[in-house]
């Protein structure tokens, strides 16, 4: 058995055990919901600036800013990150 076969196998018993409700050594990243207009308007930015700041389409802003929608995988994981860190991602998209 390869090293990495072990590593994939000992994460899929770390995952069966969590979703069973035992205690692993598993890191479990969770993010929170967030106010994608407020986040918006706290970096002072116009719609169409934030949503091309960020490869957002216009329209999928509108939708979740209007609540029509909610942001959910990737997405949520980088508003997360601007709202905490908006500069710091900003430079690193900097081109």
């Amino acid at each position: 058995m390869t090293d990495f076969f072990k590593s994939i196998k000992q994460g899929l018993e770390e995952a069966v055990d969590y979703s069973k409700g035992k205690h692993t050594k598993a890191i479990v990243h969770e993010f929170s919901s967030v106010d994608v207009k407020n986040i918006r308007t706290k970096m002072d930015m116009s719609q169409t600036e934030f949503a091309s700041a960020f490869g957002i389409s216009v329209s999928t802003l509108r939708h979740w800013e209007r609540g029509d929608r909610v942001p959910h995988g990737p997405a949520l994981v980088l508003l997360n990150v601007v709202d905490r860190e908006p500069q710091a991602v900003l430079k690193a998209l900097a081109r």
